[in-house]
């Protein structure tokens, strides 16, 4: 049918919500995008039901946009829909890409967080040590809340993903680009990142020695001012610029602060927390075992470190994919 707006669905899976707030710095653009597709989900701005979805004949919507990591069943239910209804799905942002900071809930266990959130944090009453069930009895009617997995999983963890748009959150620039891509069906092949396919490290202007400047301590931030003219490793500040994809305007780097890996790992890096330890590995110094470790050790919490952003796609701390099937 000639006329027909192609559709698009958003939703908004385990995140913060930054990456609604992207879409909307589009500004102009999101007009753009309202005359040119048909939203048939956006939960965050419209009163969409899940039945409007379950109507749509299976391959009608155009591209669905995902964000956030998957960790209930209510949202493995919504991703294996919209996988069903879309020809195209997209990955976006880093918590659907890579896991992000939701995934750093893969170093402790299901358990431990229902202790802390419910039981034993400063500031909770809860006298009656009440912890949410999947199923409840309220007032004489029947309630229930979505099953918490014990792991947190990236999006392609759960459905097969046509391409990933990676960022915490996405840049609007690389946003547009992929909704254009969409439009024009000029996508590149599946399983792409839309990005970028250089480091961080080779967009960054800041000055680099010709070799790594050795340290027998790193800092992080705000134990040091920094240079904001030279490499933060050079100055012995962790910064995660070496094992991750560039694209994101510098933002961080620019505001004197070191790169925190969130735009994911370049296209030949299977795990980008091993790839930034290889890379601090250059910059250690010491001549015996003793020193060497003395040196790794001032790199606190280096899962946290490395793994910002990464931990459920890592090979250390992969979520077993099989669970959202059980």
């Amino acid at each position: 049918m000639t006329g027909v707006k192609p559709k698009v669905a958003f939703y908004w899976c385990a995140s913060c919500g930054g990456c609604e707030e992207a879409v909307l710095d589009l500004h102009d653009g999101l007009l753009t995008v309202a005359e040119q597709f048909e939203i048939v989900l956006w939960p965050v701005a419209f009163d969409f039901k899940y039945a409007d979805v379950e109507n749509v004949p299976d391959g009608e919507i155009a591209v669905a946009f995902i964000n956030g990591a998957i960790r209930t069943d209510e949202q493995a239910f919504i991703a294996r829909m919209l996988r069903q209804k879309a020809t195209t799905v997209v990955a976006f942002g880093s918590c659907a890409h890579t896991g992000g900071i939701p995934g750093l809930a893969n170093l402790t266990t299901r358990d431990a967080i229902f202790e802390s959130s419910y039981l034993n944090s400063p500031t909770v009453e809860n006298p009656e040590a009440t912890i949410p069930l999947t199923k409840t009895r309220v007032d004489g009617l029947d309630a229930s809340l979505p099953r918490f997995f014990e792991h947190v999983h990236t999006l392609d963890q759960l459905i097969d993903v046509d391409y990933f748009l990676p960022g915490c959150p996405p840049m609007p620039d690389n946003i547009r680009f992929a909704v254009q891509a969409v439009l024009e069906q000029r996508l590149p092949p599946k399983g792409s990142v839309l990005g970028s396919r250089k480091a961080l490290c080779d967009t960054c202007q800041r000055q680099k020695p010709d070799k790594p400047v050795l340290h027998r301590r790193f800092y992080f931030p705000h134990e040091i001012q920094a240079d904001p003219n030279i490499c933060f490793l050079t100055q012995g500040i962790i910064c995660c610029g070496p094992a991750t994809r560039s694209g994101c305007g510098e933002k961080c780097i620019e505001g004197n602060m070191p790169c925190t890996g969130c735009f994911g790992p370049l296209d030949n890096i299977t795990d980008q927390g091993a790839a930034m330890v290889a890379a601090i590995a250059a910059y250690i110094d010491g001549e015996n075992e003793g020193e060497i470790k003395a040196s790794v050790e001032t790199i606190l919490d280096p899962a946290g470190t490395f793994y910002r952003y990464a931990v459920p796609s890592s090979q250390l701390f992969c979520a077993k994919k099989n669970e959202a099937d059980s």
